[in-house]
C-alpha cells in the first residue's frame, strides 16, 4: 500500500520474470514439468502479508517532512489516503509525487523493518495455494522493501512476481498486466487486499476482489467498497479457488 522508498526504474528491471508461461507446460531447472496454474492469486503486501501500519505511517511522514509538506497528523487521516489509489490521494493533497519518491529513496534505508510483523499463519496457506495456482504481489510499496521483508519473514518461495510502485503507480494497470502475463481472465484472477481503495481498483481492473479484515481498513470500511468476498481467517483463502 503506502510506499517505502519508492523510486521508478525501468519496468524490465523491477518486474521479476515468472516461471509460468501462458498456455504452456514449463520445464523447471530440475527438469520436472509444471502445468499452467488454475487461478492467479494476486496479493497486496502491506496489511495482508505483513503488519506494517506504524512503519508506513512513519515513512510517509518522513518523506513529507523532507519535501516541506505537512505531515499526516492522525491515524484516521492516514488511512483516508487508502480510500483511493495512494498516489492519487497524495497528489490531491498537493504533494509532488516526483519529489516524494526522491525523498523516499533516502528514507528507505533508514527504516527499522523489525517493527513490522508478519502474518505467519499465512505461510501454510500460501504453500497450499502454490501447489495449483500462480501467486504474485501487486503493491504500492517499493520492490526493495517488499523483497527485503519477503525474505526476512519466509514468504519469498511462494511468489512468482512482484509488481510494485517501481513498475507503475496504478494498481489497475498492474493487475491487468499480471493477467496478460499469465494469460488469464478476470474470472480466474483474485486480488487479496485490505483497503477500500484496493477493492475499487481491483474491481475496475476486472478481477474478483477479496478483502481481509486483519489489515489496515476495518470491516465497516471494506463493506462500503463492496468486495466480492470478505475474509476473517487466512485459512479461508484456500476455498476461494472456487470463486468465479
Amino acid at each position: 500500500m503506502s510506499p517505502l522508498g519508492i523510486h521508478r526504474r525501468s519496468q524490465s528491471a523491477v518486474f521479476i520474470a515468472g516461471n509460468l508461461v501462458k498456455g504452456l507446460l514449463i520445464t523447471m531447472a530440475g527438469g520436472s514439468p509444471q502445468t499452467v496454474p488454475e487461478k492467479l492469486f494476486l496479493f497486496d503486501f502491506d496489511g495482508v502479508l505483513v503488519d506494517s501500519l506504524s512503519l508506513y505511517e512513519k515513512s510517509v511522514n518522513l518523506c513529507l517532512e523532507k519535501i516541506g509538506q505537512r505531515p499526516i497528523e492522525t491515524r484516521e487521516e492516514f488511512l483516508d489516503l487508502f480510500e483511493d489509489n495512494f498516489f492519487s490521494a497524495v497528489t490531491k493533497r498537493g504533494v509532488n509525487v516526483g519529489e516524494f519518491m526522491a525523498a523516499s529513496k533516502a528514507v528507505t534505508p533508514t527504516l527499522d523493518y523489525d517493527v513490522a510483523r508478519p502474518f505467519s499463519e499465512l505461510i501454510p496457506v500460501l504453500a497450499e495455494l502454490k501447489k495449483r495456482h500462480a501467486l504474485a504481489i501487486i503493491s504500492s510499496n517499493s520492490s526493495f522493501a517488499i523483497r527485503l521483508m519477503l525474505g526476512k519473514y519466509g514468504f519469498s518461495p511462494y511468489f512468482d512476481d512482484i509488481l510494485a510502485a517501481d513498475f507503475a503507480f496504478s494498481k489497475i494497470e498492474k493487475i491487468r498486466h499480471a493477467m496478460d502475463r499469465y494469460g488469464t481472465s478476470g474470472n480466474h484472477c483474485l486480488y487479496v487486499c485490505d483497503t477500500a481503495g484496493d477493492v475499487r481498483e481491483a474491481r475496475e481492473a476486472g478481477v474478483k476482489t477479496v478483502a481481509v479484515t486483519w489489515g489496515w481498513h476495518p470491516r465497516s470500511r471494506l463493506e462500503k467498497a463492496l468486495p466480492d468476498v470478505i475474509v476473517d481467517d487466512p485459512k479461508k483463502l484456500l476455498g476461494l479457488a472456487l470463486l468465479t
